[in-house]
């Protein structure tokens, strides 16, 4: 016997050679970026910039560009989403430095019909650098019996680069401040104050303080009224959820103002929810609320309210919402 070797050629039945017919290879796109990094270099806090990817279909198929994913505090924007053969394309990023300095990366993840590249991830880097610290970051207005308290707002240059406060605006104009457009200075202290009937039609809301520095040319800052008492968390919302199977969960009733307060009454409006105790703490009370689903309807979700009265005559209201277990799965 003669061993066979590992490489034969095919006989048809009359003893003749089979011949082999060569692959036609099918039309395919293909994704290609000349960069799947865009560094912004060092960037200033809180300020936009804008930059582009560069992408060419270098397959022999239509290119389909299907979704693109993006990170926070980005825009995107796709000049085309069907690339012929040989056919170019561009994906803009508009990108928003946060205010936390230092080295940042955010990507993209582009998906399209490139079946051997479905997914190309696109890296986007930079240095944040602060050149205008403000403070505070956010303004919590007082209520002090019939006015209403806000801080001073501080602006100044890290750079030692002198610059000027050209606007200041807020929302519903509820809060108002002198400036003089015309001074310059690497700090400036503003003294705003409060419009109280303005404030009644806006009592959060956004400020605007405009600038001329050369990097930064706003600074945004938010503001909310602190109410005399308030509930932490606001609601509680409970997920996996079996009927009639107690959850028992933390509540604080805070003071904002250091006033003293007792609870005077607990009160379920559907029975679900049940003040079991409550502890003294700094600036308000510790609680502990029972929340007892009820049988499971055809919504498989269930809600209540428990509603607290201070003995100064103030109402608190906790909104609970429930969620049964078969749901989620």
């Amino acid at each position: 016997m003669l061993a066979q070797s590992g490489c034969q050629k095919q006989l048809r039945p009359n003893g003749s050679q089979a011949k082999v017919l060569p692959r036609v290879s099918q039309p395919a796109p293909k994704i290609t970026f000349e960069s799947t990094v865009y560094d912004f270099g060092e960037v200033s806090s809180s300020k936009q910039y804008t930059g582009q990817f560069k992408f060419t279909n270098t397959g022999s198929a239509v290119l389909k560009i299907t979704d693109v994913k993006k990170c926070c505090g980005g825009v995107v924007t796709l000049d085309k989403k069907e690339l012929a053969p040989g056919e170019s394309g561009t994906l803009k990023v508009e990108y928003y430095a946060g205010r936390i300095p230092g080295p940042t990366l955010r990507q993209l993840r582009v998906f399209s019909n490139d079946a051997t590249n479905p997914k190309v991830t696109l890296d986007i880097k930079s240095r944040v650098v602060v050149r205008i610290d403000y403070q505070p970051e956010r303004i919590d207005l007082l209520l002090d019996k019939e006015d209403v308290v806000c801080p001073k707002i501080t602006v100044r240059s890290l750079d030692n680069q002198p610059f000027s406060i050209t606007a200041f605006q807020s929302t519903g104009e509820t809060i108002i401040a002198d400036i003089d457009p015309g001074v310059k200075a690497t700090e400036f202290v503003l003294e705003p104050k409060v419009d109280l009937q303005k404030h009644r039609k806006s009592p959060r809301g956004l400020v605007n303080i405009s600038l001329t520095h050369p990097e930064i040319d706003k600074v945004i800052i938010r503001f909310i009224t602190k109410e005399r008492f308030e509930l932490k968390p606001t609601g509680v919302f409970l997920l996996h959820l079996s009927p009639q199977e107690p959850s028992i969960n933390k509540v604080f009733v805070v003071s904002n103002y250091g006033e003293p307060f007792e609870i005077e009454s607990a009160t379920s409006e559907k029975g679900l929810v049940k003040l079991l105790s409550q502890q003294k703490v700094t600036m308000g009370y510790q609680l502990e609320v029972e929340i007892v689903p009820p049988p499971r309807d055809e919504t498989g979700t269930f809600n209540d309210v428990l509603h607290l009265r201070l003995n100064n005559g103030v109402d608190l209201s906790l909104k609970c919402y429930g969620r049964y277990a078969d749901l989620e799965k």
